[in-house]
């Protein structure tokens, strides 16, 4: 899986961090960071929690 942030629509809320803070980061420049763009399988189910809690839906995941 590859894990893609439309930077654009980020607002940078740590939503995605809490929910898998192995892949996404907002450090204290308030920008997120993505850490792993390609996680492992077994990430995958915070991964898609932290899509789905999103509130700008700026994340996506690719297959």
């Amino acid at each position: 899986m590859k894990v893609n942030v439309d930077f654009d629509l980020c607002e940078s809320n740590a939503m995605c961090m809490a929910a898998a803070p192995e892949v996404f980061e907002v450090r204290d420049d308030d920008y997120l960071y993505i850490l792993d763009e390609t996680p492992a399988e077994a990430l995958r189910p915070k991964v898609e929690e932290a899509a789905r809690s999103c509130p700008k839906a700026a994340i996506t995941i690719e297959d």
